[in-house]
């Protein structure tokens, strides 16, 4: 039992770590004007591997980096939400990053015993899609003033294609694509050095 809690914590510190470095590099990568969210992957692994525990805190150490990034200025439109509303922003970067450790896992573990690959195919799904959906519920209900600027700025005609084009057509489908190939993988590696 002390040696399964032991591993437990190791590999969770260093999902956690890794989000740190990912979170922070990634912010350099940008796809037009948007930072595709990489971490989402050592936050899928821990919530399969350990559950929805491991995977909150996971999310939860990705807000933190998140808020971090939109302390420094590296994310603009959400520096700007800070500024408009900094409890909102808190509150938003922590949710979607929590809900993305904790939906997956809860999803993985009432599928699993049916059939393993589907999943974790569907929890490497449902993380970018609460990561993005929360995000993009909280820019339309909280922030609609900046992403109205944001969508004038980026020449789009309207919010509603600002949204489906510029964030989920862009940076949503390429975080979905990279989980949905890069999961699997990294989890079957995980069983096979296990």
């Amino acid at each position: 039992m002390r040696n399964k809690n032991t591993k437990k914590l190791v590999t969770t510190a260093l999902l956690a770590a890794v989000i740190i470095v990912l979170q922070t590099v990634a912010s350099g990568i940008r796809i037009g004007p948007f930072t595709p969210t990489l971490s989402l992957i050592p936050i899928i692994i821990g919530a399969l591997l350990y559950g929805p525990m491991v995977g909150g805190f996971l999310g939860a150490v990705f807000g933190v980096i998140v808020i971090i990034g939109v302390l420094t200025g590296s994310e603009p439109m959400s520096t700007m939400m800070m500024q408009t509303n900094p409890v909102m922003t808190v509150v938003l970067c922590l949710a979607k990053g929590i809900a993305a450790g904790v939906i997956p896992a809860l999803v993985y573990n009432v599928l699993k015993d049916k059939n393993d690959l589907v999943a974790t195919a569907l929890a490497a799904i449902l993380a970018p899609v609460s990561n993005t959906g929360i995000f993009s519920i909280g820019l339309l209900t909280v922030f609609m003033p900046i992403a109205e600027q944001f969508a004038a700025q980026l020449e789009f005609p309207n919010v509603a294609k600002f949204l489906f084009v510029g964030i989920i057509g862009t940076n949503f489908l390429f975080e979905l694509a990279i989980n949905v190939v890069l999961v699997p993988v990294v989890k079957r590696v995980l069983k096979v050095i296990d």
